[in-house]
């Protein structure tokens, strides 16, 4: 099958119909939303619960009603957020925060230390880096309302980059009584969401799978200082963000040009020269190191339960059809072999001859041969409502079958995927063997805070891959105190990685954003969208 890729030319109507507002938003009354920001996102919003799954949807949503202890600020470094005076030990293994003064939950109560003990614990059982965190502490408790300490183990230099990552899950608090829900089950949101945030989700106007609004916090007092990345003053100067589903680029298109929408987080690159012409229209990169493309094998199941069928795909996928089906222009895409993100410290070119002398659809099916693979049906997942994910895996059922696998295509939105891809049973009982998926570019190319570079077994990211040698290199990569140091066992992390097959990639791109010119002030953040700091003139 041929990869699929949006027509821009649709019976003569394509791009012509940019100039008119398109006919989801004709008639609809603007009245008193002078202040009020309507975004097409890449996706639809599959929970409430920004803990139970790593959707990047659901993290927006989290970074919108929940507030962090810490966050990181434009340079990447961890700053205080709810937290107000902190400090560690001289034997670096009691680590105190002390909320700052003014912290209310939505509804107006006070929020304590006890609320956050119970969210970092739910957050640790779920977050790679938090369960690492976890189980290196002896303690972890509210000394009162106000004062958390953590008393560790041993020493662990990774604590507040941590507790301030925007690599989903984020560490986002949340009142005791929602943090105590089971840390795999979604919290119940029937009535409502509670959260410490700037912003309040307004469930009466919120319509699941079409849109979803969110107004100004009036219980929020932010931080004193500027904003910068996810820290510092979190000062909304909008009256409401309204999120709103165009599955269909061509209408998200137009509607932006039209002024019915505001912003358009994924664009078509194929339209950027168009939008970028437009006088009313602004292009811009708020992720500078963009996303990495995942392939992410079901290692509980047949037959990716055998690295040498591992290793087939490994040999078959072509980064370069991947790129090229949904970022035509090169400026915008490139293939990485490296396990960490490319063009970053952690970079490393080893094992990587599938990558340089690949792909080899002849090794790759000498390579199933000799795994044993039966021909029983491959279930690859394929999210059709996100463009590169619906492509990539169009391209990958064309190559895993090129390779000799046996491959069923199976179509769904993104949200259902995030529902299955949690199911651990057999492919053919519900489960799966191959979804598509991405990861920001900043927390690939990190060792321990993305959650999928974990290789925990069934305890880990879905997948489930599970490698001793793995894990014991990403400790001494967390104990390492210098950047030589963690870049010569990154090295070594790649070369046991790449021959496990830990995961798959299929590409790395930077994906522009596009809002309305009165747009202003859109703080650059990898893996969310912040509203707080945005300006509508």
């Amino acid at each position: 099958m041929k990869p699929s890729r949006r027509s821009l030319l649709k019976a003569s109507a394509g791009l012509a119909a940019v100039a008119g507002a398109p006919a989801i938003a004709r008639g609809q009354a603007r009245r008193g939303e002078q202040n009020t920001v309507r975004a097409v996102m890449h996706g639809d919003i599959p929970t409430f619960d920004p803990i139970w799954t790593t959707a990047n949807m659901a993290a927006y949503h989290g970074g919108m009603v929940y507030d962090t202890l810490f966050g990181i600020d434009g340079n990447f470094n961890p700053q205080p957020q709810m937290v107000g005076r902190h400090g560690v030990s001289d034997d670096k293994l009691t680590y105190t925060f002390e909320l700052r003064d003014g912290l209310k939950w939505s509804d107006g109560t006070a929020v304590t230390a006890a609320d956050c003990v119970a969210s970092l614990r739910r957050w640790g059982a779920r977050d790679g880096a938090g369960q690492i965190m976890l189980s290196k502490t002896a303690d972890l408790s509210a000394k009162d309302d106000k004062t958390i300490v953590l008393r560790l183990k041993e020493r662990w230099g990774l604590v507040y980059d941590a507790l301030s990552k925007t690599s989903t899950p984020l560490c986002f608090m949340m009142p005791k009584k929602v943090a105590e829900t089971d840390p795999f089950q979604k919290i119940d949101t029937t009535n409502g969401v509670v959260g410490s945030g700037p912003f309040v989700l307004n469930m009466a106007e919120t319509k699941p799978g079409t849109q979803y609004v969110y107004d100004k916090n009036p219980h929020y007092v932010p931080r004193a200082e500027a904003a910068s990345g996810i820290a510092g003053g979190k000062v909304v100067k909008l009256d409401r963000v309204i999120m709103v589903n165009m599955p269909e680029a061509q209408t998200a298109v137009s509607a932006l040009q039209a002024g019915e929408i505001d912003f358009y987080e994924t664009p078509p690159i194929e339209l950027l020269p168009q939008l970028e012409s437009d006088r009313n229209v602004r292009v811009s990169v708020l992720n500078s190191l963009g996303q990495v493309g995942y392939i992410r094998l079901n290692y509980l199941h047949a037959p990716f339960n055998n690295v040498k069928a591992r290793q087939a795909v490994q040999w078959a996928v072509n980064q370069k059809d991947h790129m090229a089906a949904t970022f035509p222009n090169p400026k915008y895409a490139r293939a990485c072999g490296s396990f960490f993100t490319c063009g970053t410290p952690m970079e490393s070119d080893v094992n990587m001859e599938w990558f340089t002398k690949g792909p080899d659809l002849n090794k790759a099916r000498q390579l199933l041969k000799e795994s044993g693979y039966d021909g029983k049906p491959i279930v690859l997942m394929q999210a059709t409502n996100i463009e590169y994910m619906r492509n990539s895996a169009e391209i990958l059922a064309k190559e895993l079958r090129g390779a000799g696998f046996n491959v069923n295509l199976v179509p769904m939105d993104w949200s259902n995927v995030v529902q299955r891809r949690s199911v651990k049973s057999a492919p053919d009982q519900g489960g799966w063997n191959i979804f598509i998926t991405s990861g920001g570019g900043t927390a690939t190319a990190h060792p321990i805070n993305l959650a999928a570079h974990a290789a925990t077994g069934d305890k880990g990211w879905f997948g489930w891959p599970e490698n001793a040698l793995h894990e014991q290199l990403r400790e001494k990569w967390a104990q390492a105190e210098s950047l030589a140091e963690r870049q010569a066992i990154a090295r070594q992390i790649q070369d046991n990685a790449w021959g496990y097959v830990h995961h798959l990639y299929y590409g790395q791109w930077i994906q522009p954003a596009a809002h309305r010119a009165n747009i202003r002030n859109l703080l650059p953040v990898p893996e969310i969208i912040p509203w707080w700091n945005v300006e509508k003139a």
